[in-house]
């Protein structure tokens, strides 16, 4: 709660745990182009990650950016945010590239 409160935006969901733990998992969700711009990504920017979790959110970054410039509205700007978002955690495969959709489209 106290994340929420400090960026007053977002919300909390408890992933309730299945395994041997006892306790649950809380996971903090923004979803707001403007609260992501406007509060989170400055936050990081002045708190630099020291961690290998920088890499991924220098990435983040440059895909919040992208958003607020409305370029996933083109197919073209989806599937380079897409080819970005493969870049980072695990490095899996985005869905998006391989849906029957965005083969159709990009036949055109």
């Amino acid at each position: 709660m106290l994340v929420k409160n400090y960026f007053d935006c977002g919300k909390i969901f408890i992933n309730r745990r299945k395994d041997n733990h006892r306790e649950n998992l809380y996971r903090y969700c923004v979803r707001l182009i403007q609260d992501l711009n406007n509060k989170i990504v400055p936050f990081f920017t002045r708190n630099e990650l020291k961690t290998a979790k920088k890499d991924d959110f220098e990435i983040f970054s440059q895909i919040v950016k992208k958003l607020s410039n409305q370029d996933h509205s083109r197919l073209e700007g989806i599937a380079e945010i897409a080819k970005m978002t493969e870049k980072m955690n695990r490095k899996r495969s985005s869905k998006f590239l391989e849906s029957s959709e965005t083969i159709r489209r990009s036949r055109r």
